[in-house]
């Protein structure tokens, strides 16, 4: 539906887009892609109904990951939970799946329930090894994605824009935006079923996504 009803803008703006992105590559080549700014996860991030317990820089990635640029775990308390969130900050989110993200650095198996919510975006839950966990991609314009699809839409309806044509015919910056706030929630299930620890989960990662959207490094 999107697609049907913005089409017509759309295929301008990719015209325009091509045709200034063709004439700069003429008369000002340079084969190098903007990359991205160093950036430092903050040693402490409020979480409402939480209390921080324990920050330290994330567990390592499973396999070697070159668009990895900077990584935080956090953890939280509440009465008798806790909940761990782990950030990762992505150059390049070149498989643009969380999932595939999840089984190949984490070791997930288990699929995800894929849900959206409006304001926020597209985050998926499931249960590994009696702990659930909800993860997804924070964007760099847009709402959340778990998907490669939505990962892509998102880019094609928020990146391609008149307001950036400056930036990225100097170079500042790429065409499409391929940044991503990788964000991993997690809590052992215990006494709790899935559903009511997606609940929690939920709750913790809107409050988490209204801290974080407006903050995503530049």
């Amino acid at each position: 539906m999107y697609w049907k009803e913005n089409r017509i803008k759309f295929l301008a703006l990719i015209f325009g887009a091509g045709i200034l992105v063709l004439g700069k590559s003429i008369l000002f080549p340079n084969p190098d892609e903007p990359t991205a700014n160093n950036f430092i996860f903050p040693q402490e991030v409020p979480l409402e109904e939480w209390q921080p317990s324990v920050v330290t820089p994330a567990k390592s990635l499973v396999k070697d990951n070159p668009d990895l640029l900077a990584q935080k775990y956090y953890r939280y308390s509440k009465n008798d939970l806790s909940l761990d969130i782990e950030m990762r900050y992505l150059q390049n989110f070149y498989h643009a799946d969380i999932g595939v993200y999840l089984q190949r650095n984490l070791g997930i198996t288990s699929s995800s329930v894929v849900r959206y919510q409006k304001e926020v975006g597209y985050y998926g839950l499931g249960v590994e090894k009696q702990t659930a966990y909800l993860s997804t991609c924070i964007n760099p314009r847009g709402g959340t994605t778990f998907t490669h699809p939505q990962f892509r839409d998102n880019r094609f309806s928020q990146d391609i824009n008149l307001n950036r044509l400056i930036p990225i015919l100097l170079g500042q910056e790429a065409l499409l935006d391929k940044r991503c706030l990788w964000v991993y929630l997690s809590m052992p299930l215990k006494n709790s079923s899935p559903e009511e620890s997606y609940q929690v989960l939920e709750k913790a990662w809107f409050a988490w996504y209204k801290w974080w959207q407006p903050r995503f490094p530049k």
